[in-house]
């Protein structure tokens, strides 16, 4: 199982708070993935996610905290609604992991206490590097501080079997990332978050006025347009369009290769076998198969010769 909370602190010195997600194993503690966000939501949801199960493989669960980011709850204090799922619900639903909330501060109790250790040494370890911007915290979170802190604090497995998944990562992209369905408008452009995404000329239709497609959202801002299976478009953030996706069986054929044709190629000519007629074989002209080929005769005379002499 693997177990995801955020954590909101004074991480930079002389920088306001930012939210630290973290994604770890809660038998061995041991920390897959942290990294500083301005806000915990969605996205960060989505990249942690990205993130370890690319590289660990799929868990059979994901437990978490009741964030309205995590689960809908219809009233605060209330049962989550596994029925009414977010964004977050809907991609673990299609992957097949079991999304456990937390209902007492004792079940988060493992999380606190990662927390309370981040917060006593992250700080001092981030002014000692003289750190202080999120993406240069974030690199060396990454690449120094978290191999010495598993080394230090995660324990060993129970059994040395990995109960995970491997995963396509193509279609781990596809899955985690947000999800909504839009009309396609008369000027074949598709609204999105205050953006006009123009869709492109394509193959396979004249346009796709009125038609139904899913705008995704990537953790990287980045999006896509999809008409049921087939990707039309994708755009950067600002939602500039960057290239036209197109499928292996919509690809346009190249014209023929001239390679190899400066020199004479030697042309096989077909050769008719001899007739069964026991005719020799005639010039090319008059070239036949088989037997001569009779001349067709009328229904009358046919119904002639059948009849009985009188």
């Amino acid at each position: 199982m693997r177990h995801q909370d955020g954590s909101r602190h004074s991480w930079l010195a002389g920088q306001p708070p930012l939210d630290l997600i973290v994604t770890m194993d809660d038998a061995t503690s041991m920390v897959y993935s942290a990294f500083l966000v301005e806000e915990e939501g969605t996205a960060s949801t989505f990249a942690a996610l990205l993130e370890v199960f690319t590289a660990q493989g799929l868990p059979c669960s994901l437990y978490t905290d009741r964030g309205s980011h995590y689960f809908y709850t219809d009233k605060a204090g209330e049962a989550v609604d596994k029925d009414c799922l977010t964004q977050v619900g809907r991609a673990l639903d299609r992957l097949g992991i079991e999304h456990i909330p937390a209902y007492s501060p004792e079940a988060r109790g493992r999380s606190e206490r990662m927390f309370a250790t981040l917060q006593d040494r992250l700080v001092k370890e981030f002014e000692h590097a003289a750190i202080h911007d999120v993406e240069t915290a974030n690199r060396w979170l990454r690449e120094v501080y978290l191999p010495q802190h598993n080394a230090r604090f995660a324990k060993p497995a129970a059994l040395a079997e990995k109960a995970f998944v491997a995963v396509d990562p193509a279609l781990l992209r596809e899955t985690l990332c947000s999800e909504e369905e839009r009309v396609v408008a008369r000027d074949n452009t598709v609204a999105y978050a205050r953006l006009k995404l123009q869709l492109p000329e394509s193959r396979v239709r004249a346009h796709y006025v009125k038609a139904r497609v899913k705008v995704r959202e990537y953790p990287d801002g980045s999006l896509a347009v999809f008409h049921g299976p087939r990707c039309i478009a994708r755009y950067d953030a600002a939602g500039h369009h960057i290239t036209d996706p197109t499928p292996a069986s919509l690809a346009p054929c190249s014209p023929p290769s001239r390679r190899g044709l400066e020199t004479a190629v030697p042309v096989v000519r077909f050769r008719a076998p001899a007739s069964l007629d026991g005719s020799s074989t005639r010039g090319p002209g008059n070239l036949r198969v088989g037997t001569k080929k009779r001349a067709a005769k009328s229904n009358k005379e046919t119904k002639r010769q059948a009849a009985p002499a009188a």
